[in-house]
């Protein structure tokens, strides 16, 4: 699936690493790592004190642009969360 301009900024202002922040009121320690010089990219999130988790992969390529692949869980779920996740601020 490919992805809007909005998704792939708000997903680059994730930190890369460990960072924790919130999306939709609840808060989730996430880690986003990237891979292949820059080009392909992993985030993982877990949701604080609850059970929601999101996983996916994100592939930035010449041909095709920027494409998503969530894993095990619907592209909606994904995209709601990078789109509404704020990194907490460092300290």
């Amino acid at each position: 699936m490919s992805v809007s301009d909005a998704f792939l900024t708000a997903f680059l202002a994730i930190p890369p690493g460990l960072s924790t922040g919130r999306s939709h009121g609840r808060r989730y320690v996430v880690s986003r790592i990237e891979l292949a010089g820059r080009k392909s990219h992993k985030l993982v999130a877990h949701e604080l004190g609850g059970g929601d988790y999101i996983s996916l992969n994100l592939y930035l390529t010449r041909s095709s642009g920027a494409l998503l692949r969530p894993c095990e869980m619907p592209a909606e779920k994904v995209v709601e969360f990078v789109l509404g996740f704020v990194p907490d601020p460092h300290r």
